[in-house]
């Protein structure tokens, strides 16, 4: 009898335990925060960083404005624009990349890209839709 009574007291204590203890809920917070101010965009991938003058066709842009790209927003729907994937550091460009804040260089107008020549077409999200030239 001494053993069906631990047996019931280890249940009860058991029982006691699983109520008593807190439900844990699963919930995932992610703050992106505000898209980066680059002056002609941001790459389309984290860490998000200023893409240089040339990456961006004129698509990208609105009134001199860049139109985002990434969690931020991606254009209309079914939005699709040219870059210049020679200008993106995961394709080899060691060039000048310009930092948050910066100002558009002189005769360097964002969307008015002289000469501009496409590589690829993105949606906005990083992904590659054709590799045509424009």
């Amino acid at each position: 009898m001494n053993k069906f009574k631990y047996l019931v007291l280890a249940a009860v204590a058991g029982i006691c335990f699983a109520v008593a203890a807190p439900k844990a809920q699963a919930q995932v917070t992610i703050n992106i925060g505000p898209a980066p101010v680059c002056p002609y965009g941001y790459f389309d991938y984290a860490p998000y960083a200023c893409a240089p003058y040339g990456y961006y066709g004129p698509e990208w842009f609105v009134g001199g404005v860049f139109i985002g790209a990434g969690p931020w927003f991606h254009g209309p729907a079914g939005f699709h624009g040219h870059v210049n994937n020679r200008f993106d550091p995961h394709h080899g460009y060691k060039g000048h990349i310009p930092t948050r804040n910066e100002k558009p260089a002189a005769g360097k107008r964002p969307g008015h890209v002289t000469n501009f020549k496409s590589n690829e077409t993105r949606d906005g999200r990083g992904h590659t839709v054709s590799s045509h030239p424009r």
